[in-house]
């Protein structure tokens, strides 16, 4: 089928049963798609490209599911390894701390002559106990910490096992346990 318009000519070729059109001339104008339009109000649009190719510019459901079922196991292998390092440095990083609580009290015990009592606690190593002249503190530039799970450690002098006890309760919050649910203590 020819059609003519104003400025231009195109060809078209009926395809199918619906009746659709495809462009082979691209020099046509608005004004012969106009006409065109007005002719057969059926026509909504038409492709300056081939019939018959392929689009490209996505990913097929298959794909899609193939990447995603990847991911999965990466995550399922990776994940329980990444927390078990998390729990291992949470129980260093406690070691640490009592540790370093450990050696602020031995630097009480050496200007005062002994350690402060339970009842004074490890506040003793921050201010300044109302009955300690000989104290040089703070032992402690920030303070004293709470553990890694956010509680404060346990402080006793007398020490039941050892002459004081520094003892972290682990991740559970209670005596006992084992894993990363165990007490740390300065034993």
């Amino acid at each position: 089928m020819r059609a003519s318009g104003d400025h231009s000519i195109a060809t078209f070729e009926r395809r199918g049963r619906a009746g659709s059109l495809h462009l082979k001339d691209a020099a046509m104008t608005i004004r012969t798609i106009e006409l065109l339009r007005f002719a057969n109000p059926r026509l909504v649009a038409f492709r300056a490209t081939a019939p018959h190719t392929r689009r490209t510019a996505g990913f097929t459901l298959l794909e899609l599911l193939v990447v995603m079922v990847i991911i999965g196991l990466l995550v399922g292998y990776v994940a329980p390894r990444y927390f078990q390092q998390v729990g291992k440095s949470e129980v260093k990083m406690a070691q640490a701390q009592i540790e370093s609580l450990q050696q602020a009290l031995d630097l009480y015990r050496l200007d005062t002559g002994q350690y402060p009592s339970t009842e004074q606690g490890l506040k003793a190593l921050v201010e300044r106990p109302a009955n300690e002249a000989k104290w040089g503190g703070p032992y402690l530039k920030k303070g004293v910490p709470m553990d890694p799970w956010g509680r404060p450690y346990q402080y006793r002098y007398p020490g039941e096992k050892s002459e004081l006890d520094l003892v972290s309760l682990g991740k559970d919050g209670h005596l006992g346990g084992s894993g990363e649910a165990a007490d740390i203590t300065n034993r």
